[in-house]
Formats: structure tokens, sequence, C-alpha cells
């Protein structure tokens, strides 16, 4: 769906403050779409950066290690650190401009991206790929900083959201957001696995230095309008307690961060085991392929998002999102035939966008301006924090216990007739527990009170109010 297609509502009188936030003589509409668009394409090409070199460190780590427990650490790494910086992150949102948050996070992720690059001019691949030194995780350290800086800009995308499209747009530009995202996603899957397995590691480090540039000068001229944020008196840096105050006023947001924290724990199952799976069925250069024609389902599912909204409950939307969510993770690996697991990784991504799009289509309605930085940062502080845990746990858990108990005759003969035979058997009985898990959770979901709270809060909220702030 075309940008130009989100019509700006026309300015309510009754309220004046309305659009406080931007410049004077600003209001949503063709000005602040164009700035909209233009930031969107710009969080195309870092996101294509970050997952670049995110997916290349993973499958070059499994390669060289070909160890389960490496991935693992790695990707609850980067989802540990994402959660400590969350709310920090949201708090320097909401108190500065929001380019100057996303021009200070495209620069330290460039920093951190050549100190890499340094490391492996200055070791080698050989001492580099020993994961029992030292060596190896400070390099993947390195990266993984540049990786959760750039979460930084997606803090602030959000709040952009809010600032720049008109109300009865916002649904259909996170479709937007969603189907840059799996562009993202879509190009580096592809080229991440033919970059390592082709050209190495090294030449992919350049490459993402060099793109990670790109971006930084692509953002310098653009111009997002924007006041600057009205100072507040008593706020910490970790604003832990405006986030929570701002939370708490909203029936039933409460209820949704935890069912989400709750996902993302047994969504942590699927980080850690996702790649080790897929490169059991196909070499590194397939298997990007493979990601990259499976992440074409983000496209789509951002696509139907940008196209057809939400509906008018997006509460509900997220619900039945999980539902299907559940159910392919119960499904996708049931035999080890690699178009089932083809086909449930392409409709997962064809469904996610939608998930992500109506949590933050509610947010963005039902959270005053002013602290959705901090709200937006301190849910995926609180979200992502389960991730780790779980895959830090079923890291060791499957490469110790369940992969050699399903390689046993005690295995295959207990659960072969469910689960079918193969190299991967022990992965594929964590995924259909998993799935079963977060199946029951959505089911006592959508009978909960909370759920019927939100969606009334919802349905009720007012449009977004953005608060006077301090002029230039």
């Amino acid at each position: 769906m075309p940008l130009d297609e989100l019509d700006p509502v026309p300015a309510d009188p009754a309220a004046p403050q309305a659009e406080a936030h931007l410049p004077p003589g600003v209001t949503r509409g063709a000005e602040t779409l164009r700035a909209f668009r233009l930031v969107l394409a710009n969080t195309l090409v870092a996101n294509v950066t970050s997952s670049f070199l995110w997916f290349a460190l993973t499958f070059w780590a499994y390669l060289e290690t070909r160890s389960v427990m490496t991935t693992a650490i790695i990707g609850g790494g980067f989802m540990l650190f994402t959660a400590v910086a969350g709310t920090y992150f949201g708090t320097l949102v909401d108190r500065h401009r929001k380019k100057h948050v996303m021009l200070v996070s495209s620069t330290v992720t460039l920093v951190t991206y050549a100190a890499s690059g340094g490391l492996w001019l200055l070791l080698g691949e050989g001492r580099l790929a020993d994961w029992e030194s030292p060596w190896f995780w400070l390099f993947a350290a390195v990266i993984l900083v540049g990786g959760v800086v750039e979460s930084l800009r997606n803090i602030a995308l959000s709040t952009t959201v809010t600032l720049l499209v008109p109300e009865d747009g916002r649904d259909k530009a996170n479709g937007l957001v969603g189907t840059v995202q799996g562009i993202a996603f879509m190009i580096t899957s592809v080229f991440s696995g033919l970059s390592v397995g082709l050209l190495g590691m090294g030449w992919t480090l350049a490459i993402a230095i060099a793109l990670t540039g790109a971006s930084l000068l692509h953002l310098i001229p653009i111009a997002i309008p924007e006041l600057d944020p009205e100072p507040e008196e008593g706020g910490s840096r970790f604003d832990v307690r405006g986030a929570v105050t701002a939370i708490r006023a909203v029936p039933g947001l409460v209820a949704l961060i935890l069912f989400s924290t709750f996902n993302n724990l047994v969504s942590g199952v699927y980080i850690a085991l996702m790649d080790p799976y897929g490169l059991t069925l196909f070499s590194v250069e397939a298997w990007g392929i493979v990601l990259g024609v499976t992440g074409l389902g983000f496209v789509v599912g951002g696509g139907l998002v940008a196209k057809f909204g939400l509906g008018a409950n997006p509460v509900r939307t997220l619900l039945l999102v999980n539902v299907g969510v559940a159910v392919l993770g119960m499904t996708f690996t049931l035999r080890e035939w690699a178009w089932l697991y083809v086909l449930g990784l392409f409709m997962f991504m064809v469904i996610i966008p939608a998930a992500e799009a109506a949590e933050q289509t509610i947010m963005q309605r039902v959270v005053p301006f002013r602290t959705q930085g901090r709200v937006f940062g301190f849910a995926q502080s609180v979200e992502l924090a389960a991730s780790p845990v779980s895959a830090f746990m079923i890291g060791p858990i499957a490469e110790f216990w369940l992969i050699p108990y399903m390689a046993s005759a005690e295995g295959r003969s207990t659960w072969g007739w469910l689960v079918g035979s193969g190299e991967a058997r022990g992965i594929a009985l964590v995924f259909l527990g998993a799935g079963a898990i977060m199946l029951v959770t959505v089911m006592i979901a959508l009978a909960s009170a909370p759920y019927r709270r939100l969606s009334a809060a919802y349905a009720s909220a007012p449009p977004q109010q953005l608060e006077a702030a301090a002029a230039d």
C-alpha cells in the first residue's frame, strides 16, 4: 500500500494540542508522511546492515564450532542485552528528538562494526574461530553491541509513527514497517549465507561496515519535523517508574505485556534451535536462500496489514495470530521433511507482522505520546528478558540430553510415532512441546478479563494528544 494512501484526518478543533509536538504550521499530512517515508527507507538500509552481520555471525559460529550451545549463547546474549537496554533506550527516545536518537544509534553501530573488523585483521580467523578462546567471545560481543544499539532506532521508529501518521492510518503504517523489516530479513538471509559460504567472514565484515556507513550518510539529510521534547523534572536515565505508571493507567495493558513476555519465553526455544535445525537439512548457502525465500512471508504479511489494517479490535487480532503461531510450532517439524519446514517457516513469517503491528498499534493509541518511548522500551525489556532465559536453558538441554536421547533406541521407540525419524528429532520434540505450551496460554488469554478490559480501553481511547513541547 503506497504511503500517500494513508490519508490525513482533519485536525480536531476541540483538541488544539494535537499537533503541538510538530513545528508551527506543520500538521500530520502530506509533509509528515513524506518524512515517515524517508525514515522508513533509511530503516530498511539499517536493518539490512544489522541483520546481515548478525545472521552471518550465527552461521559462521555454528559452522566453525558445530555446537548448538554456541548459537544459543550468542542468540540469548543478544536478546538479554537488548532487554537490559530497553528501558534506557526508551527514556532516551522520550527526552530527545527522534532523528538525534537514530543518528546516535547508527554512529555507535558503525564504530562497533569497524572494531570487529579490526579484531579480524589483527587476530585472524584461526584464533577467532576457537569458541573456547576469549577472542571468539570478544569478537561476538563487539558485533552484539552494534546490533543491540541498533534496537534503539526501532523504539524511536515506533514513536515516529505516532508523531507523523494520522490516527486512522497507524495500523497500516505499522504494516508497512513490518514489510520493510521483512524485505530486510529476506535480503540479508540470502546474502548472509552466501557471503559466509562463498566470501568468508572477513569480506562479510567489510560489506557490513560499508553498508552501515551508507545508512548513516543517508540519514543525515533527512528532516523529521519535531520540536524538542518538554523537559521533565526528577526523571532518571532508567525511568522505570514513569513507564510503569503509564502502563498501569491503561486497563489490561499489564496483562498484554505479561502475555507477550510468556510467549517470548517460549519463542526463545525457536531462536536457539531454528538455525541448527535448518543447517541439518541444508548447506549454509542453501539455508540462507531458504531464509530469504521464506522471508517473503514477512513482505506478504506486512503488505496485507498495510492494505487491510488489523480490524476493529487489534487485541483480538494479536491473540488469534498467536494461535496460528502455536499450531505452526507444533507441526512444522513433525517429520524431517525439508518442504514441511520451509512451508512452516513461510506461514510463520506471513502471520508475525500482524502480531507485531497489533501490539504497536494498541500502544500508540492508548499510551500518551510523551511516555511512549519509555513504554515501548520497558515492554521490550520485560518481553525480551524471557527469551534469553529459555535460549540459554534449551541449548545445553538439547545438546546434552534431548538430541542424544532421541538418537537412542529408547527415544525412537517412545516418540518416533509422533516425530518420525531423522538426525534432528530431539529438536523437533522441543518445538512440539513449545508450541503446545503457547497454544494453551493463548486460549486462556482469550477467555480472560484483562483481554476484555484492554479491548474496551482501545475502543474508547480518544485521539492521541501530543502534549505541548518547548520550542527550539
